[in-house]
């Protein structure tokens, strides 16, 4: 360490040491102030990349949660992997988010006494998107939900059951409006 500091000193000759010491102060604050802006970039991008993954396990368990109120109360989910059923853990769940999280979709596993599975679905959030909706829980309606259900059994009774949950109603019938007159337009009325 001694050599180091004796060979650096010799190789700098006096009179550069003298004129670039005006050099140094103002190299020295402008690197201060590179240095503080790479800092706080940093923790800026870090902080927004955290908030995102927390509001995509805030959407996760609010979609989740009631994808599992629906899957509970469907006999032939209990019927094929018994009950009670558990949600798997979060971290082996696909969230896809779309459309301003407007949207989304997502598959998480489940199991039971007697088999296990996985829960598909797509839903959208009802209710506007302001800066008040990240703190309150979102309504989420679910459009389309499948069970994939692996019952494990002996050689021949092992099954793969896909049990759609989807609640599609037909669409209402047309029917024309008998009530409705049409009405004259302000220019026929004027002449």
């Amino acid at each position: 360490m001694f050599g180091r500091r004796l060979v650096s000193f010799f190789k700098s000759s006096p009179s550069s040491k003298v004129s670039s010491t005006g050099n140094s102060v103002n190299e020295e604050k402008s690197k201060s102030y590179a240095r503080k802006a790479v800092s706080f970039v940093l923790i800026a991008v870090t902080g927004g990349v955290a908030l995102s993954a927390l509001d995509d396990l805030a959407i996760y368990h609010g979609c989740s949660s009631k994808a599992m109120e629906k899957a509970s109360k469907n006999q032939a989910i209990i019927d094929a992997i018994g009950e009670p059923i558990k949600k798997g853990p979060w971290y082996n769940a696909f969230l896809a988010v779309a459309h301003k999280r407007q949207s989304v979709s997502c598959t998480f596993p489940v199991s039971g006494p007697q088999g296990d599975g996985v829960l598909q679905f797509k839903a959208v959030r009802n209710g506007d998107d302001n800066w008040y909706s990240y703190f309150v829980p979102r309504d989420w309606e679910i459009l389309i939900m499948e069970a994939l259900l692996h019952v494990p059994g002996n050689e021949e009774r092992q099954q793969t059951l896909r049990i759609n949950l989807s609640e599609i109603a037909p669409p209402p019938s047309c029917i024309a409006c008998t009530e409705c007159k049409p009405q004259q337009s302000e220019n026929q009325d004027k002449k």
